[in-house]
C-alpha cells in the first residue's frame, strides 16, 4: 500500500510539472458560438475544463453508484461477518472438544451452524461433545441433522464408533453395514466391528476380524494373541455339554490356538467332564509335543481314565529330555498313585519334592499326594507328617 501511495504522488506531481510547462505556451484559442451568445476562451482553460468536468462527472456518477449498491453492500457485509463468526465457533468448537471442554464445544458448533456449509461438520463436533456427557438421545438428533450426502459416510462411521464405545453393540453394527452396502471397507470399520462383536459375544467373527487385522498389521501382536484365545475359550466353553460339538470345535480351531497350553489344558478339562479322556489324553500331549508346559502335566494325570499303564510309559519317555522336571516327576507320581503302584509312586514323589526348590505350590501338592499314598497304606504316622508339612508350605499373603 505504500509503494502505491507513492506511485501516486509521484504521478500527480509529474501531471502538475506538466501542467506549468504548457501552461507557458498558450497559443491557440477555443471559439464557441451558440446564436446569439459567443463564447472566446484560451485553448489551456478549454483543456482545463474539460479535465474537471470528466473528473466531476465521474465521481458524480461512483457517487450514485454507491449509493444505488448500498443496500447490496451491507448485505454482503453482513454475510461475511455472519460467515466469519460461524468459521470462527467452528473452530471453538474443534478446539473446546479436543480441550475437554464438551458443554462449550456443543454451544459453539449451534453458532457454528449458522453457516450453511458449516453445517454438517457442526454437526458431527456437537455430536460427539454430547456422546461424552453422555446425552446419547441429543447425540443422536445432531447425527440426523447431517444430511450432506458427502458427509453420510463420516455420519455412519462416528456414529458406529460412539455407539460401541457405549456398549451399543447392534447400533454399532447396524451402522458399519450402512457402510457396508455402499460399499465402503475401510480398516478403521473392521476396528470397530471387533468391539461390538467382542461385546456381543460373537466369537466366531472376532476371529475372523482379528485375523483380517494382524494382514492389515492395524493391531499389537499382544493384543490379537489375547483375543485369539479369549474367543478360542469362549467358543469351547459354550459347547462344553456337548462333546461331540466340543470336538469338531476343537478341530475347527487354528492351529495356533490348538498348541497354545491355555487352550489345550481348558479343551482337556472340559472333555474329562463329559468322561472322554482318551481325546483329552491326544489334546495333551499334542500340545506338549509343541510347548512344554507344567499346567499341561498336570492335566495329564487327570487324563488317566480306567487305565493309567500307556500314560505311565509315554510320560517315561519324557524324562529322557526332561530328566530333571520336578513336575513331570510329580505327573509321574500321580499316575502311579492311580494305578495303585506305591512303591514307583512314592520314589517319584519324593524326587518331585526334591526338585521343587521355591515351587511352593508344588510342594503342597506333592506332600499332600504323598499323604495321600500313606494313607491307603495304613501310615498313619507318615500320613499326618505330609499333611503337616502341605500346611507348613503354604505361604500366606
Amino acid at each position: 500500500m505504500a509503494m502505491r501511495g507513492l506511485f501516486w504522488l509521484v504521478l500527480l506531481f509529474a501531471a502538475a510539472v506538466a501542467i506549468a510547462i504548457l501552461g507557458h505556451f498558450d497559443v491557440g484559442h477555443v471559439l464557441i458560438v451558440y446564436d446569439p451568445y459567443r463564447i472566446d476562451v484560451s485553448l489551456n482553460f478549454a483543456v482545463l475544463a474539460i479535465i474537471v468536468t470528466f473528473v466531476v462527472l465521474h465521481v458524480l456518477i461512483r457517487a450514485i453508484r454507491n449509493l444505488w449498491k448500498m443496500p447490496e453492500r451491507v448485505a454482503a457485509y453482513r454475510a461475511r461477518a455472519r460467515a466469519s463468526k460461524a468459521h470462527a465457533a467452528l473452530r471453538d468448537a474443534l478446539a473446546n472438544l479436543y480441550s475437554g471442554r464438551f458443554s462449550r464445544a456443543e454451544k459453539a458448533a449451534h453458532d457454528a451452524r449458522l453457516l450453511t456449509e458449516n453445517g454438517a461438520p457442526a454437526a458431527v463436533i456437537g455430536a460427539l461433545a454430547a456422546h461424552q456427557m453422555h446425552e446419547y438421545a441429543r447425540r443422536d438428533e445432531w447425527l440426523e441433522k447431517i444430511g450432506d450426502k458427502d458427509w453420510q459416510d463420516a455420519r455412519l462411521m462416528t456414529s458406529a464408533e460412539m455407539r460401541a464405545d457405549a456398549r451399543d453393540a447392534e447400533g454399532a453394527l447396524n451402522a458399519l453395514a450402512q457402510l457396508e452396502s455402499q460399499g465402503v471397507r475401510r480398516l478403521q470399520a473392521q476396528q470397530i466391528a471387533l468391539r461390538a462383536h467382542q461385546q456381543l459375544k460373537h466369537w466366531p467373527e472376532v476371529l475372523k476380524l482379528v485375523k483380517q487385522l494382524e494382514k492389515r498389521e492395524a493391531i499389537h501382536p499382544a493384543v490379537a494373541l489375547r483375543l485369539r484365545q479369549l474367543a478360542a475359550e469362549n467358543l469351547l466353553r459354550d459347547r462344553r455339554h456337548d462333546p461331540v460339538a466340543l470336538l469338531e470345535c476343537w478341530d475347527g480351531l487354528p492351529l495356533t490356538e490348538r498348541q497354545t497350553p491355555r487352550i489345550a489344558d481348558l479343551a482337556a478339562e472340559l472333555l474329562l467332564r463329559l468322561e472322554r479322556p482318551k481325546e483329552a489324553r491326544k489334546i495333551v500331549e499334542d500340545a506338549l509335543a509343541q510347548q512344554w508346559d507344567a499346567r499341561l502335566l498336570r492335566r495329564y494325570a487327570d487324563c488317566a481314565g480306567a487305565e493309567a499303564l500307556p500314560l505311565i510309559q509315554r510320560a517315561e519317555a519324557w524324562q529322557t529330555d526332561h530328566p530333571d522336571d520336578a513336575d513331570l516327576k510329580f505327573t509321574l507320581g500321580r499316575l502311579c498313585l492311580h494305578q495303585q503302584l506305591w512303591g514307583k509312586a512314592q520314589a517319584f514323589l519324593e524326587q518331585s519334592l526334591a526338585l521343587a526348590g521355591d515351587n511352593d505350590i508344588l510342594k503342597v501338592r506333592c506332600h499332600r499326594a504323598l499323604a495321600r499314598l500313606h494313607e491307603e497304606l495304613g501310615h498313619t504316622g507318615e500320613a499326618s507328617a505330609h499333611y503337616r508339612e502341605s500346611a507348613l508350605a503354604i505361604k500366606l499373603t
